[in-house]
């Protein structure tokens, strides 16, 4: 609530207020807010913005005083507000909230005026109040809200970011890339973040109230992000969306079929308040990323590749086998995601030991409860690289998804268990997320940890350990002569095709080497969780001295084509004993079956006010009709998203749409395509169009 005083005489009133709004002027440009679809005033906190006041005779500043007032009150919920009154001086300080006249013309004057780099962000009402000795005159400023955002710009934020590439790219950049798929099969989605369009900041702000955190601490970035991981799940608190790992989403929109936030968050938002049905971990950390950016805290999208989900708090991801060598599935709990997709925010950490700030990981997929909430974060990245897992918030379980140990348990006659095997290096790999300034994919685990196997991982492995619920795990004796690995070749195998993989085994022994190889090939989900077996069988085995054999495997596609889930994930499991040493060998391999990608493809020039005609094509891989198919359809200045029904697409056939749009903004833009269908998930396509002025 911006409020003016001023001691005037009563005849002497305020007449108007004008904020300097517009899109194109000085406050707008100069906060780099120009680009947010809302026509009111929107200013960064830390930073000075300019404004006109007209009174009905001139100002004298001798004689006459003014006092600006702010005041933020909760729209939807009984929370207490912030009342702030802003001083007029003669020379602005900057860390202060003060205003100085800097024109006078006539009877206007114009104030420049200083907000607080640590205020609390949301939306301020305004008022001028005017008083003489005679009374006091109100002049309500309706409808002119001002929005106050964090302000990477400025040095006394804690969210400021010192590069200018870096805030355009986490901050401004409204369409991304999310990283999806297997450590060898790399996949790649365009994401409209859409933090700029319609409705999308009084959404976000909508969601802040939602959290009933008292206004006085919307000031706090770290606050601030762990309170949204919360609200963009639906877990606990009618939050913005409801998760599915599920095989069918009646009733909602499938996960793979989103392609952007902005039909999400407005959905939410109009519909005051009720959940969004589905979403997995990109549609989460796609959300979070535009609530984040749209706030003005520096955030980018970040895939984890082999995530490990730790249900126990060991700090490792343990596997139980019989004495057939076969996995316990009701006992094996932790599992490991082919992918998992998270947000990182940039801001400083005061609460943590200096060197801490930086990155942090924020996570709104429901996974665990964290203090009695599903949220997670934020996490310091510099904190799970070192594995100081003792410091907030959240870190035991992130440094479990990215550097924990695999470890193989094996049932005895007892009924205990014994520890055969341990995988050190099979846990995150290619963490990933998009380059500053171009659509390249940027690896980032060396920030999350030291080179697999140095001693310094090995260090930070141990160091949190033993904050683990199992801390005597190492060191752990092993002495293994055989080893077994499983390779794919290329990118891998396309959906309606044949899976072929190699499996290599080595004898680095002089002595022969014999066993029978158990081989299981199952389907499911991205999440590792399992859905049914596909294909089991065992193969006899020798090894001559320093032998390396390769065995070819191959699962046809009528073996699969009835038993596929979301994203086409399979995993091989291959378990066996060398008869001489009696030595385990284990290993797991995932893998994906690659979907086809939508094409589009301009038909002509694209001009500002000018209609386009696209073509849109795909190609059914499959020998199986497509039923039910919906193709969406988002980018290119649009506010909101295209939907056409398309119905049903033969087998192996092919399908080419047509659609016109009217460009609106000049410059490059993208547009973007996804094929929501039960039967085919994961189906998208990009187009960098590149749009002229008039």
């Amino acid at each position: 609530y911006f409020m003016i005083k001023s001691n005037v005489n009563l005849e002497r009133n305020v007449h108007s207020v004008d904020f300097l709004k517009s899109k194109d002027g000085p406050n707008r440009r100069e906060h780099h807010t120009d680009v947010y679809f809302s026509d009111k005033l929107i200013i960064r906190r830390g930073q000075t913005f300019q404004m006109w006041i007209e009174f009905s005779r001139p100002f004298n500043p001798k004689s006459d005083k003014l006092e600006l007032q702010l005041k933020l009150e909760p729209i939807y919920s009984s929370s207490t507000g912030i009342l702030i009154s802003v001083p007029l001086v003669n020379v602005l300080e900057d860390r202060r909230w003060e205003m100085k006249i800097v024109e006078q013309k006539d009877k206007r004057v114009r104030l420049a005026v200083n907000t607080l780099p640590s205020a609390s962000i949301g939306c301020y009402k305004v008022t001028v109040e005017s008083f003489s000795p005679r009374g006091k005159l109100l002049f309500p400023c309706t409808p002119n809200d001002v929005y106050l955002l964090f302000n990477p710009w400025c040095e006394d934020d804690a969210v400021y970011l010192d590069n200018e590439a870096e805030r355009k790219e986490y901050v401004l950049n409204s369409m991304g890339r999310i990283y999806y798929g297997t450590e060898q099969q790399i996949g790649t989605r365009t994401w409209n973040f859409a933090q700029f369009e319609q409705d999308i900041l009084e959404a976000c702000l909508f969601i802040l109230e939602r959290g009933q955190v008292a206004m006085t601490e919307w000031r706090d970035p770290e606050i601030v992000s762990r309170m949204v991981s919360a609200l963009v799940n639906a877990n606990d608190d009618n939050g913005v969306l409801i998760g599915s790992w599920k095989d069918s989403y009646e009733g909602g929109t499938s996960p793979t079929a989103w392609s952007g936030s902005g039909d999400i968050l407005r959905q939410y938002y109009r519909s005051s308040g009720r959940p969004v049905k589905f979403a997995q971990c990109w549609v989460y950390a796609g959300v979070t990323n535009s609530v984040l950016r749209c706030l003005g805290i520096p955030t980018r999208c970040v895939t984890n590749f082999n995530s490990a989900h730790d249900t126990d708090l060991s700090l490792t991801i343990d596997i139980y086998i019989d004495e057939k060598l076969e996995i316990i599935k009701d006992k094996t709990s932790d599992s490991v995601w082919n992918f998992h997709v998270w947000n990182e925010s940039w801001m400083t950490r005061p609460d943590l030991p200096a060197g801490y700030g930086g990155w942090q990981v924020v996570d709104a997929t429901p996974q665990e409860p964290s203090q009695g909430s599903y949220r997670c974060g934020p996490t310091s990245v510099s904190a799970v690289r070192n594995g100081q897992v003792d410091l907030k918030f959240d870190t035991p379980f992130v440094f479990a998804e990215v550097n924990s140990d695999r470890i193989y348990w094996q049932k005895k006659t007892d009924g205990s268990f014994s520890q055969v095997r341990v995988e050190k290096n099979s846990i995150g790999q290619s963490i990933s997320t998009k380059a500053v300034g171009s659509d390249a994919r940027v690896d980032i685990t060396h920030l999350y940890k030291y080179p697999e196997g140095s001693a310094e991982e090995r260090i930070a492995v141990e160091r949190a350990s033993r904050f683990g619920s199992k801390p005597t795990l190492y060191p752990s004796p092993t002495s293994n002569d055989v080893s077994v690995e499983i390779f794919m070749d290329g990118a891998g195998p396309l959906i309606g095709g044949d899976a072929k993989l190699s499996i290599v085994l080595k004898n680095k022994s002089s002595s022969q080497r014999t066993a029978s190889l158990l081989y299981e090939v199952m389907v499911m989900y991205y999440t590792g969780v399992l859905k049914t077996t596909v294909k089991k069988d065992q193969i006899p085995l020798t090894l001559r001295p320093q032998e390396t054999k390769t065995i070819p495997w191959t699962l046809q596609y009528k073996e699969y084509m009835n038993h596929l889930v979301d994203q086409g994930a399979l995993k091989l499991a291959v378990t066996g004993r060398i008869n001489e040493t009696q030595q385990i060998l284990a290993t797991e391999f995932n893998f994906r079956l690659r979907t086809p990608d939508l094409i589009i493809t301009p038909q002509g020039d694209a001009v500002v006010g000018k209609e386009l005609t696209v073509k849109i094509t795909f190609q059914n891989p499959l020998s199986q009709v497509l039923r039910n198919v919906l193709f969406r359809i988002e980018g290119l200045g649009m506010q909101s998203v295209r939907k056409i029904a398309y119905g049903d697409v033969d087998k192996l056939a092919t399908v080419t749409l047509t659609e016109k749009f009217v460009p609106t903004v000049a410059g490059p833009q993208k547009l973007l395509a996804s094929m929501d269908c039960r039967l085919l998930t994961q189906v998208h396509g990009v187009a960098d169009i590149v749009v002229k002025p008039k």
